[in-house]
């Protein structure tokens, strides 16, 4: 494990150290917040408020009443920020998302005009209720939005507000009538996080929590405009070039057209992963490095943020799905692959130096 100094001589400027120790804070107290409402679920969370810290979105999966709704609608209340759910149904329009155009009128004067109303996307956090059940016009609507953060109608851009969340529910289970997303739009998500069954001692404090009536208080400890620095303070955490390339192994050895790969990812890849999953590698690690206390990023932060990064992105192929192979399997194995940098011929400026600006 690779480890450096967060005191004066790691090179950083005492208010970027101060800016680090925020952020730390910060998760832990919200942390704190969300186990009032929600048991358990703490690699969830964390990997939300990775997403959150790096200004991306997320796509969660998982079977219905695992409290999905009520963790993202806490997160918000537990940020200050603004939130809206959206139900994605058959008949669901574009419009419905990003909001429409009407005639009004001047009762005073007769006057009509047009007038813009915003949809429910114009929130801080957004909740993409069962995405795969509305049709790709409507989905792309909303994909379009997460990508520029704006929203055209009638010639005029609408600016979405900042900080801007988008988080995404799919059931594994009910496959039937629905319009599964294209790998170029399930790309535009930063993390695929998997929520899964509480163990017994959780689901056990879960019924005791929601049976006895009482109403938990949350919160608030950051706003917009924490969460707005605590973004570019993410992005300036340094990163070693050995970090770098560890990371972008990852993408590229599940490349069957590229190059040499391992047996496995001949076996059962179809398609490999493109160069946002470096990127995004890169970037949860910085954030994870800080939420663990660290200046820099370490290998271990890439191997800990492979699953929910990749997992969407490796397109498995026959093969693999009459075997039972998933992706998360894939992902494991390029782990015990690929070989860990030596840190010790890291230069010490490339581990701990200053931050970006």
């Amino acid at each position: 494990m690779e480890a450096a100094s967060t005191g004066p001589a790691s090179g950083l400027e005492s208010d970027e150290l101060q800016a680090v120790a925020k952020l730390r804070e910060s998760y832990d107290r919200i942390r704190g917040e969300l186990a009032k409402v929600i048991v358990g679920q703490d690699s969830v969370i964390e990997e939300l408020l990775i997403a959150l810290f790096c200004r991306g979105h997320c796509i969660l999966e998982g079977v219905p009443g695992l409290a999905k709704t009520l963790m993202i609608s806490t997160l918000a209340r537990a940020l200050s920020l603004s939130f809206s759910r959206v139900q994605f149904t058959p008949d669901l329009m574009p419009a419905d998302i990003t909001g429409t155009e009407v005639i009004e009128e001047d009762r005073s004067t007769g006057h009509r005009e047009m007038r813009f109303v915003r949809g429910p996307i114009f929130a801080n956090v957004i909740l993409a209720d069962e995405i795969n059940r509305t049709p790709p016009k409507t989905q792309a609507a909303l994909l379009e939005a997460m990508q520029e953060h704006q929203v055209t109608a009638a010639g005029t851009t609408h600016v979405l507000p900042k900080p801007f969340f988008v988080l995404a529910t799919q059931n594994p289970i009910e496959q039937e009538g629905t319009y599964p997303l294209p790998e170029a739009q399930l790309d535009r998500f930063m993390f695929k996080t998997l929520v899964d069954y509480p163990e017994e001692e959780e689901e056990f404090r879960i019924i005791k929590l929601t049976t006895e009536g009482v109403e938990a208080d949350v919160a608030a400890h950051l706003d917009a405009d924490d969460i707005l620095r605590l973004q570019q303070t993410v992005r300036q955490v340094p990163c070693a070039d050995h970090v770098v390339r560890y990371a972008m192994q990852f993408a590229r050895l599940t490349r069957r057209e590229k190059g040499a790969v391992p047996d496995f990812v001949n076996d059962y890849v179809a398609w490999g992963a493109g160069p946002r999953a470096s990127q995004y590698l890169v970037l949860a690690g910085k954030a994870r490095a800080i939420l663990e206390g660290r200046c820099h990023v370490a290998t271990e932060d890439i191997r800990a943020v492979a699953y929910p990064v990749l997992r969407h992105r490796i397109i498995t192929n026959f093969n693999a799905e009459a075997e039972g192979i998933k992706p998360d399997e894939i992902i494991r194995q390029l782990i015990d692959k690929i070989p860990v940098a030596d840190s010790g011929a890291v230069e010490a400026a490339g581990v701990a130096g200053a931050f970006k600006t």
